[in-house]
């Protein structure tokens, strides 16, 4: 395992790659007067298939193309890698690199109780960075014979198996154990090792576990995942899962080998690094935040809440391979109610077909971008409410009520409150490529619908990944790279929390200018409005809701505080949460227009053209 270490003053250069499933990227980083800053990025194709298999071929290939870009050499002259430590001619002084190539890290959980122990065990997988194929669990609905069937044609990276409390239920997860026994299940990198099983339950069970299993799969044992029902411990299963992808996955996919080599700090899957670099931001401001990596093929949603980390990977919510997905989970209505123009459903289905065809077109008119917007949105959307059913109090335990509470129809299950999430965080290429980036903030914004008061960050270079993984030995090092070459402050929402009838006053906004002067707005329902307010500059507020508005301290309660500036400024939003949006297309259109136009969000004569 790598540890934190903090980078020497005598350290002038660090290389990151991600190796991702199509494209290689490799960023380059100096140290200019006690200062670590971005200097270059380089990107070649992904060698990992035939007839190349071998990654180390596109590493070299992106990093040649630093070299080019620089004249900085960094590649042994006899072809043997990358060049570490710099020896004051040529190399780096640190070579790390994430990767998602081959399909990243794959996974089966399996655990007693779909909700409790099987639900644990997916949050510690997908913590880790994997895609989880499928949750086995004893009340999962299926057959003994269905889930035998499904284990052996998975063919997963390996399995996470957890069960039972500590000294609690014990037949019931060794039924569990003998039906994975059974299914002999083959990893996915070949059958010349055995498949790495990591055992995550009830510690009575151990010796068992051991004798049956033991012999036939590569059995690493650690602590219970929920040693007893009201904790869960996620991060021994995923540190085991971290080690075990070096030794037995990466190990056995083409060319990783001589990659390892090549670094001193373990190869890490690329959501995993996302999500370090989310946490680093989470980290520095120690304020809640939500991140997303909006993909082509995935949105990966990251929250960091109360100190709690959970990744979700919603597989099936992209942007290009399967934006399909997107339209026929969110409906096509529902895509069709963000455009402030008419297009026949035939039409808007027709573009998103095409984009799948050909997943790396970028919109060529006006029209287009918009309808990718409009995708976008609900794929937020999506990806926030399947994050939810993952970020969830813990299911078993009693949870004392109040006399408030049985006034509540239903407790919500998520822990996740939109009011008291203060950060969010977006990455991915359509929110870094939005022609400008009041874009991205709306974007991010009608997607997720923060409440109360939120700053809004985006990354602009995609180097999240690259930035994730050096946190984790130079943290210094990489929020200062993160802070000044990638991290894009686009600003701050102030969203009161609440509904009226159009047109009725929401809440009066007072600011204290960097300058001094102070600026005063007030805002009706189904408005919005944008005050600009520089990158790096602050403006202190007095925010003050009207009755049956919230923005933090409770209905018809002022807050004060002080807000960030950034690319896009202030956007104070009236639309009120949840946002609304009227049922008649004519009023919806207009209304659609009318904050485009507060906003400045797309050219003004172009947009009069399509309407």
């Amino acid at each position: 395992m790598t540890t934190l270490r903090k980078p020497t003053e005598e350290m002038q250069y660090i290389l990151a790659t991600d190796v991702g499933s199509t494209t290689t990227k490799a960023r380059f980083f100096t140290n200019e007067s006690g200062e670590w800053r971005f200097v270059v990025a380089g990107e070649a194709p992904t060698t990992v298939e035939a007839p190349y298999e071998d990654v180390t071929l596109g590493v070299r290939n992106a990093v040649r193309e630093v070299e080019e870009l620089t004249g900085h050499y960094i590649l042994a002259p006899d072809g043997s890698g990358i060049v570490v430590p710099y020896d004051g001619k040529i190399g780096v002084d640190l070579y790390c690199t994430t990767s998602s190539a081959g399909g990243g890290l794959q996974m089966m959980v399996a655990g007693l109780i779909k909700t409790m122990t099987a639900e644990s065990a997916n949050r510690a997988a997908l913590g880790a960075g994997a895609i989880v194929m499928d949750v086995i669990a004893r009340d999962d609905g299926r057959q003994v014979y269905q889930k035998i069937q499904r284990i052996r044609s998975l063919r997963p990276d390996m399995i996470l198996l957890a069960g039972g409390t500590d000294g609690g239920a014990a037949a019931q997860v060794l039924e569990i154990v003998e039906l994975i026994k059974a299914a002999e299940p083959k990893p996915r990198l070949g059958i010349g090792y055995k498949l790495p099983i990591i055992y995550a339950g009830n510690k009575a069970l151990r010796p068992q576990v051991e004798k049956l299993m033991g012999e036939s799969f590569a059995l690493d044992i650690v602590e219970n995942i929920r040693p007893v029902l009201e904790v869960e411990n996620t991060e021994p299963a995923r540190r085991a899962v971290h080690e075990l992808f070096m030794e037995h996955v990466m190990s056995h996919a083409p060319g990783y080998t001589k990659l390892m080599k090549w670094t001193d700090v373990d190869i890490m899957p690329t959501p995993a690094g996302e999500g370090m670099a989310m946490q680093l931001i989470a980290d520095t401001f120690k304020k809640n935040t939500i991140g997303v990596g909006l993909g082509g093929a995935t949105t990966n949603v990251y929250s960091i809440f109360d100190g709690r980390f959970v990744r979700s990977v919603s597989a099936n919510l992209g942007m290009s391979y399967s934006v399909t997905n997107v339209m026929k989970e969110a409906g096509i209505d529902n895509i069709m109610r963000w455009l402030p123009f008419r297009l026949d459903e035939e039409d808007v289905a027709s573009r998103l077909m095409n984009k799948m065809i050909r997943p790396t077109t970028i919109p060529q008119t006006l029209e287009d971008l918009i309808v990718e917007h409009s995708v976008a949105r609900e794929a937020l959307r999506l990806g926030l409410k399947h994050h939810k059913t993952i970020a969830t109090r813990l299911k078993g335990i009693q949870i004392e009520r109040t006399i408030s509470d049985l006034f509540d129809q239903e407790m919500e299950e998520t822990y996740i409150d939109m009011m008291r999430i203060e950060i969010i965080a977006g990455t991915g290429g359509l929110l870094s490529h939005a022609p400008r980036r009041v874009q991205s903030m709306l974007i991010l914004t009608d997607g997720f619908q923060p409440e109360g008061v939120t700053w809004l960050f985006q990354d602009s270079v995609f180097m999240m990944p690259h930035l994730g993984v050096l946190s984790t030995v130079y943290r210094d090092a990489a929020w200062n790279i993160f802070d000044k070459d990638c991290l894009v402050r686009l600003g701050t929402v102030i969203a009161p929390k609440g509904t009226a009838s159009p047109g009725e006053p929401v809440m009066t906004v007072e600011l204290e200018m960097p300058d001094g002067e102070t600026v005063k707005e007030e805002i009706k329902f189904g408005e919005v409005k944008r005050i600009n307010l520089a990158e790096r500059q602050e403006a202190k507020a007095v925010i003050t809701p009207h009755k049956g508005f919230d923005v933090g301290e409770g209905p018809g309660h002022k807050v004060e505080g002080t807000l960030m500036g950034g690319v896009a400024g202030i956007m104070l939003d009236a639309r009120g949460r949840p946002l609304y949006l009227p049922e008649e297309e004519g009023a919806r259109k207009e209304l659609l227009l009318k904050w485009f136009h507060a906003l400045d969000l797309y050219p003004e004569d172009k947009l009069k053209e399509l309407v």
